[in-house]
Formats: C-alpha cells, sequence, structure tokens
C-alpha cells in the first residue's frame, strides 16, 4: 500500500510532462513487485509557493514521498528508491533539486476503506 506523492514547483510543469513522469514513477512501484498492483497510489501536488535557501523561488524542484507499511528491508527501500531516482534523473535532470524521501508507517494505526 505505498502512497506516492510527487510535489514539484509550479514553474517545473512548464519544462517537463508531470503526468508522464508520475506515470513512469507509478509503474516502477508496481515493477518493484513490493506491493499489490491494485494498492500503488500515486498523485502529484503542484506547489505555488516555495522557497530554496537563498535562491528563493528561482530555483525548480520535485520532491517524493513514498510512504509504505512498514515491514519492507532497508534494502528493499534503498533499492526502490534508486529505481525512482532513476527515472526522476532520466526525465528531470534539468529540474535544479531533486529528492526523495521514504517513510514507513505504522500498520497497527493505518486504516483504509477500499
Amino acid at each position: 500500500m505505498p502512497h506516492l506523492v510527487m510535489e514539484y514547483s509550479n514553474s517545473a510543469e512548464e519544462r517537463l510532462n508531470m503526468q508522464g513522469l508520475l506515470e513512469d514513477l507509478h509503474q516502477v512501484a508496481i515493477d518493484s513487485e513490493l506491493f499489490s498492483t491494485k494498492d500503488v497510489k500515486s498523485r502529484a501536488i503542484r506547489v505555488h509557493s516555495w522557497l530554496v535557501g537563498d535562491k528563493g523561488n528561482s530555483v525548480d524542484f520535485i520532491h517524493l514521498t513514498l510512504e509504505l507499511l512498514s515491514g519492507r528491508t532497508t534494502e528493499q527501500k534503498r533499492d526502490l528508491s534508486r529505481a525512482l531516482m532513476e527515472v526522476l534523473a532520466d526525465q528531470a535532470s534539468h529540474i535544479d533539486s531533486l529528492t526523495i524521501n521514504v517513510r514507513d508507517m505504522e500498520q497497527e494505526s493505518f486504516q483504509k476503506i477500499g
């Protein structure tokens, strides 16, 4: 049950096909075989206000957050993060800042309908 959330600066959208990138990242999560295909959920959030260091909003960014139910090994999470970064680097190398954070969610407190 991963949730892949891609946040990106609104000006980056002018330079990149965000829907296509999201679809490719979604496929990487599916191809990892760490999850059931039907459980992979991905979404993109366009950010209108941001600051990066002393460059303010003149720096474009894409940040992925991948939230997973706990139970995956560090190696599995690292391999998935690297596979996602390969797609980002391939398609968005002209974007100034590309980052990924993988987070565990506690199975005991996660709730789901559907």
